[in-house]
Order: structure tokens, then sequence, then C-alpha cells
């Protein structure tokens, strides 16, 4: 059995040093990779995060990985949230098969169930969208959008009556089917 408090000074040190430099490699890797990297816009991004988390951890206490390897980890993890971002952005396949479509869940006045079936969302849940929003009348809810990074967007209704910001959002097509 090991020790529960303390095993060696070689090994209090090694995680001193290696995690202080893991810590400034990571750091530099990230400033250098840009802001995406860390943005939690979707699951995949999330995703990314917890790993380059987990990874920092295994290479802070895990003595068999080194600050090398570490090192190869993070720019691979980096590397590749990179190139799947890239991809996602100049071709639709790529981000609809990374990040999904944002779903149609209330419109005007009315629930649309195939969706919130399909979301695993209820009612109630929605309405708590709305008023997190400060809204008090589902009346003045233009839509309600379950987005690809799990958060609900409320629109209000303008006067205009214009859904633009609601194009793309999957759903808007079958809505006079829904209801």
């Amino acid at each position: 059995m090991e020790p529960l408090f303390f095993t060696t000074w070689q090994s209090l040190l090694r995680t001193l040093i290696v995690g202080t430099l893991a810590y400034v490699v990571l750091v530099a890797f990230l400033r250098i990779s840009g802001r995406r990297t860390l943005s939690k816009m979707n699951a995949f991004d999330f995703v990314v995060t917890v790993a380059l988390g987990s990874t920092l951890a295994t290479v802070l206490l895990n003595a068999d990985v080194s600050l090398a390897e570490g090192t190869v980890a993070f720019a691979l993890l980096i590397g590749l949230q990179f190139i799947v971002t890239w991809s996602s952005v100049r071709a639709r396949w790529v981000r609809q098969l990374v990040t999904g479509e944002p779903l149609l869940l209330f419109y005007r006045g009315h629930a649309l169930p195939t969706a919130l079936r399909k979301a695993r969302v209820t009612e109630d849940e929605v309405r708590s969208a709305v008023r997190a929003d400060g809204m008090t009348s589902m009346n003045d809810v233009e839509a309600i959008v379950l987005e690809t990074d799990g958060s609900f967007s409320v629109v209000r209704r303008g006067a205009d009556g214009t859904p633009s910001s609601l194009d793309g959002v999957q759903g808007m097509n079958d809505i006079g089917q829904e209801r």
C-alpha cells in the first residue's frame, strides 16, 4: 500500500517542477492557438477543454508521463481542435457532424412537441428559459431555440415579425406541420 500523505521529496519536487513547466507550456499553446481553443461553443469544444485539463493532471501526477510527452499531447489536442474548427468553418458537413444544428422548440405561442421530444426537453424547461430571459408572457416570445451548446435562446417578438435570426435553425421549415 502506498503512503497516503507523502512518498518522497523527489516526487514532490517533480510535481512542482513538471507542473509549473506543463502549465507554462499549456498557456503558451493556448495563446498561440487563439481564443477558440478554449471556447465552450458546443459539445466538441467542451470535450477538448476537458481533455486538456485531464492531460495536464496526468502530466502533473503520473511520473510515467514525461513533460515532453505531455507537451506532445497538448500540441496534438490543440492541433486536432484547430483542424476540426478550421474545417467546420469551411465545410457545412463537417460543422453539422461536429456541432449539430440549433433546434426550434417553440414558435409564436406554440410548443413544438416533436422537437421537444427529440431534444428531451420539457415545456417547463422552455418556460424557465423565458423567465430567465426576464419575460413574463409567452405571447411576447417569437421563438425558443435549443442552441448547439445546450443553452436556450429566447427570441422576442419583433414589431415587423421578421424571423431573420432564425434562419438556419432546424425545424423552421416544419413549423406549419408541427402545430
